[in-house]
């Protein structure tokens, strides 16, 4: 995979201004050089924009080069550090590893050898880069269910996808639970100009409220107790992509606060730190509350109308029932890995008459179990497994239980009465048959007689 990449930028961090021009000048044509001749101004460089690869000399006017290592990565963690030395030995060459030196380089040295340096350290942001969007692009596939079917709702859907997969402004995605936000924002971010960039997500919900702030702005080291190190925080590891805030409406209100000064001022600063780190971040949040009711009382008024410059409603599962069996088609391909598992009319209907609370998740959820329970049949039931059976009756079935003369058969009774105690149950048959008041063995042989498997 190729990783799309601007002009590197290479700082040189030495006191030797004859060293700094002649190295500066065999570079400059394939990379951005910047100079340094003490370890402070080293350290102003870094603070002002990303370095890629460091030329570090252990001996400046200020200090030695290895004790800068450390403080160089807290600005970006991804910068590769390259140790020159004219007085090479075992041990500076150890300190500056174990300070997190990416290669060790002896003067005098061959122009080849630094190239080959610096190319290895490239290489290995690159690779490290890969590694992060394969990640996070693992489950671009499940956005794709976004795009099935045909109701002027997806429809609706889709445009807004790819109006904000078009700009960069905030967007904010809303509805009920299930119904497929973070899928929403998966999509437009992979269908963005910064699809090769980091997704980042982060559910707000199921953070502690203390520790919000640290995971998204990161920390210094003894910024509180347990703080040994410096950490990056999720904005600074979603640089040049986008950050997903699920479940905004849970974010406390002082972060609030400092949320919306981020995403205005472009900017951020770690919890205990004093150095304002520039961010370059795509917002983008969603939530499942009526947060516009929320505005002013538990959610601030100036960052809902920040973040939703561009609104997306997802609508329920139960107002595009006429989806469901496209849904359904290409899940159970996704479920099966293609093999040829269907629903029949009749069971669809079914399906399409349950109102669906879980919305794509739940639906989802019931269609795997039934692929698991029915061992491999072609034709599967998943309406059996949804708790109440009268709400996915076929309209034919509905007109029979509402006929006040029939009777309904014993079996049809028992058969009924036992999926309802194995899905209590969760499918446990020994649990069932105790509650049922069988044994095990005869509830197996009603499950094989009715069925129910």
């Amino acid at each position: 995979m190729n990783v799309a990449h601007s002009v590197r930028t290479i700082l040189i961090i030495d006191d030797d201004k004859l060293f700094c021009d002649a190295v500066g000048d065999y570079l400059k044509a394939s990379m951005r050089v910047l100079v340094a001749h003490t370890g402070d101004e080293g350290l102003g460089a870094c603070a002002s924009g990303t370095v890629d690869v460091v030329l570090l000399d252990q001996n400046l006017p200020d200090r030695e080069g290895h004790t800068l290592c450390q403080a160089i990565l807290n600005y970006n963690d991804r910068t590769k550090i390259i140790f020159i030395t004219a007085h090479p030995s075992f041990e500076t060459a150890v300190k500056a590893i174990r300070a997190g030196a990416h290669d060790y380089l002896s003067k005098p040295f061959e122009l080849e050898a630094l190239t080959h340096s610096i190319g290895n350290a490239l290489k290995t942001i690159d690779l490290e880069k890969v590694a992060q969007i394969e990640k996070y692009k693992s489950a671009k596939e499940s956005e794709n269910v976004l795009f099935v079917g045909e109701s002027t709702a997806l429809t609706e859907i889709r445009k807004l996808i790819d109006l904000a997969a078009s700009s960069s402004a905030p967007v904010l995605i809303t509805g009920e639970t299930g119904t497929g936000k973070s899928m929403t924002a998966r999509a437009v971010h992979y269908n963005s100009k910064v699809k090769d960039k980091a997704f980042i997500s982060v559910n707000c919900a199921a953070l502690p409220e203390n520790l919000i702030e640290a995971e998204l702005f990161g920390y210094e080291k003894g910024a509180f107790t347990g703080a040994v190190a410096a950490r990056r925080g999720l904005f600074e590891m979603a640089e040049g992509g986008t950050l997903f805030l699920d479940e905004i409406g849970d974010m406390p209100m002082h972060l609030q606060t400092k949320l919306l000064a981020a995403t205005e001022e472009k900017c951020i600063r770690r919890l205990g730190g004093e150095t304002i780190r520039p961010i370059d971040v795509r917002i983008m949040a969603a939530t499942s509350a009526d947060i516009e009711n929320s505005l002013g009382k538990t959610f601030r008024s100036d960052l809902y109308y920040r973040l939703s410059v561009i609104s997306i409603q997802l609508p329920p599962l139960r107002e595009h029932p006429a989806d469901l069996p496209s849904i359904c088609a290409w899940l159970l391909q996704k479920i099966t890995h293609g093999q040829d598992v269907r629903l029949s009319l009749d069971e669809e209907q079914r399906l399409m008459r349950y109102d669906w609370p879980g919305n794509v998740r739940e639906l989802r959820n019931v269609l795997e179990r039934a692929v698991i329970l029915h061992g491999g049949a072609t034709d599967i039931r998943p309406s059996e497994l949804i708790r109440n059976p009268r709400e996915v009756c076929t309209q034919s079935e509905q007109a029979e239980l509402r006929d006040e003369n029939r009777i309904i058969p014993l079996e049809e009774l028992e058969r009924i009465h036992i999926r309802s105690a194995l899905e209590k149950l969760s499918g446990n048959y020994a649990q069932t048959a105790r509650h049922l008041g069988i044994s095990l063995s005869t509830l197996k042989r009603k499950i094989k007689e009715y069925d129910l498997r």
